[in-house]
């Protein structure tokens, strides 16, 4: 359901969570290296969620990418938004233009369930949450065991 630019970007700053927790601040090669994304790729989803001020970056010599507001506030709602927009929460099953609760796809009403769930979850999971399931062991992201 997820393109692979919000499922990037989720994993980026999960990852970027638990290395600020360790007063690291990761660069684009460390965050695409250890979330398995391209390098040129990440840069550019990084930059995005830069832009849109959802992480911060700096240049130079202890530099990289940190959080400065409150992370516990960065639904994986915000995140999706930023990268796809909201359409997901909105759009046909099967990509029909004119699908409504007047004029039903095929899937609608089984579809819409779901839509309603993934928007329940996406506006009630955030970044820390995420972050923290992983730093507890209880989740693994990417290369990382824990």
């Amino acid at each position: 359901m997820l393109s692979k630019s919000t499922e990037y970007a989720i994993r980026a700053l999960v990852f970027i969570q638990l290395e600020n927790w360790k007063q690291k601040r990761p660069g684009v090669i460390e965050i695409a290296r250890e979330i398995e994304t391209p390098p040129a790729f990440t840069a550019k989803i990084l930059q995005i969620l830069t832009r849109h001020r959802l992480v911060q970056s700096m240049k130079g010599r202890g530099g990289g990418f940190f959080f400065t507001e409150d992370i516990q506030q960065i639904a994986l709602y915000d995140v999706i938004r930023v990268i796809e927009g909201d359409g997901l929460f909105h759009r046909c099953g099967i990509g029909l233009k004119n699908c409504s609760n007047e004029n039903p796809c095929p899937i609608h009403h089984d579809y819409m369930k779901v839509r309603e769930e993934m928007n329940r979850i996406v506006k009630n999971e955030t970044i820390y949450s995420l972050a923290s399931k992983v730093a507890a062991g209880e989740a693994v992201l990417g290369r990382m065991l824990n």
